[in-house]
């Protein structure tokens, strides 16, 4: 006997921050599973879902969606600090590790990749939970962009540094100087 393939919801959210570029959330009847990112494409969904779900079905559903883009949405205009979202994760027993630790940090915080490392027992794993980091298929709902180096650097955001101050930004990190530069609010 087959089995059942898994259908994968899809739909978009269009927000002014990511400069009026689609991202796309997939869940399956589980959760919330992937958010691209706005230098990211729907092949790049396709892949994803390809990758992690065999034999998943994609079915294009604002309506299944819905719950998760408006709670995106209300994180974007500044309205929500804590998602309520079930989530689907797809990784190794590490990277889901590391994915619950980062949904920990509270809105407004952030933490250093060695922090991480400490929080899922593993503090020699430093480059491991940047790998990790990195790898998580559910942006900012899992706040990896509040990870930075330890000295207080910007490191490396699928979405682009550029997102990520943004992000940032939005929760009170990013001050920008008259210069055009930015600097940290702490």
């Amino acid at each position: 006997m087959g089995r059942t393939a898994t259908e994968v919801y899809w739909g978009t959210l269009v927000h002014p921050i990511f400069l009026d570029r689609p991202l796309y959330l997939a869940a399956t009847s589980q959760g919330l599973c992937l958010i691209t990112l706005p230098n990211e494409s729907f092949d790049t969904l396709r892949a994803w879902v390809d990758k992690k779900i065999p034999d998943a079905v994609l079915v294009e559903d604002s309506g299944q969606v819905s719950g998760y883009v408006r709670q995106l949405q209300e994180y974007l205009e500044g309205s929500r600090q804590q998602f309520t979202l079930p989530f689907d994760l797809r990784g190794t027993p590490f990277q889901v590790s590391v994915w619950q630790a980062l949904t920990q940090i509270p809105y407004g915080q952030i933490r250093s990749y060695s922090d991480i490392a400490e929080t899922v027992s593993s503090p020699k794993a430093v480059r491991a939970v940047g790998a990790a980091n990195g790898a998580n298929p559910i942006p900012i709902v899992i706040p990896c962009h509040r990870v930075i180096g330890k000295n207080a650097a910007l490191t490396g955001f699928r979405g682009g540094l550029q997102v990520k101050e943004e992000l940032l930004r939005l929760e009170g990190f990013y001050d920008y100087t008259k210069k055009g530069h930015s600097r940290f609010l702490f």
